[in-house]
């Protein structure tokens, strides 16, 4: 069991780390095309491994129907608001933003799966918005502080993209193997993404940097394979509800790597929306049982 649990916490602490990856590569390379390498590098992994796993069969159209909207708002939505809002707003505060997924999930369900919810998560979903509010507030009221509100606004659109992204995924749970529907849904992400990414394609003379081409393979293998592999390995062993616990691990890593490796200052104002933003997580994924 503790094994498990390591690997759920190291998938959503690299999930985390990728925040401070993600902001220094959206200053260096266009958006689309970093999104456009990122689904092809992964695509390209997930091959042999949905292969050799489980055989990569044919699947029902309407499950790949689903997969390529899945593709549509999990990946080219989330990607291309999470890496605009980077370029405008801290790491530190896009990875607060992220922390509101559960919350902004659970009220999804409620409003198009037309599922219950629990006094618990009615109080998450408040409270992620508290957070989200108290750090967009502080930022209009400091100088140049529209652009920061704005980027955490953009990051958010990535955060309904992903929240759609999981809501389609309940419709199909268990009629596609993880790593064939992870392949295809980074197949099509990588074509919706290639029309945006061709008018920037010069710019890929900028990987010859070994440091940005290190990143972005981090940021490929890690989000999109390393994540989902140990992410389905802890859930092997842990229930569902109890994993959801670990997303708050999110959060505390973005802040780690956006104050330790870009130097970025945590504030008061960050210590409330921390503190909101982790109480929502916990509400809204603790078991109830």
């Amino acid at each position: 069991m503790r094994l498990a649990y390591a690997q759920l916490a190291l998938a959503m602490i690299l999930v985390g780390a990728n925040v401070g990856v993600a902001k220094v590569l959206s200053e260096a390379l266009p958006i689309a095309l970093i999104a456009f390498l990122r689904c092809a590098l992964a695509a390209a992994l997930l091959w042999p491994l949905a292969r050799a796993l489980e055989g990569l069969p044919r699947l029902p159209r309407d499950v790949l129907v689903n997969l390529f909207w899945q593709a549509v708002f999990g990946t080219a939505i989330y990607n291309a608001g999470l890496l605009a809002g980077l370029r405008l707003t801290t790491a530190l505060e896009g990875g607060l933003v992220l922390a509101t997924i559960p919350a902004v999930v659970a009220l999804g369900s409620f409003l198009w799966l037309r599922e219950k919810l629990s006094a618990a998560q009615w109080l998450a979903a408040g409270l992620a918005g508290a957070g989200m509010a108290a750090i967009t507030l502080a930022r209009l009221g400091a100088d140049g502080g529209v652009g920061s509100a704005l980027g955490n606004l953009l990051v958010f659109v990535g955060v309904l993209g992903e929240a759609i992204y999981v809501l389609l995924a309940k419709r199909i749970a268990g009629r596609a193997g993880v790593f064939t529907a992870s392949f295809w849904m980074q197949v099509f992400s990588a074509a919706v993404l290639l029309p945006f990414a061709i008018p920037g394609m010069g710019a890929i003379t900028q990987l010859a940097d070994p440091s940005l081409a290190t990143l972005l393979v981090f940021h490929s293998v890690t989000a999109s394979v390393i994540c989902l592999v140990l992410w389905y390995q802890g859930l092997r062993r842990v229930p569902a509800g109890i994993a959801g616990v670990f997303t708050a691990f999110l959060p505390a890593s973005a802040a780690v790597v956006a104050v330790v490796f870009l130097g970025e200052m945590f504030g008061l104002i960050h210590v409330i929306g921390f503190a909101l933003m982790l109480v929502s997580v916990l509400l809204a994924t603790w078991p109830r049982q």
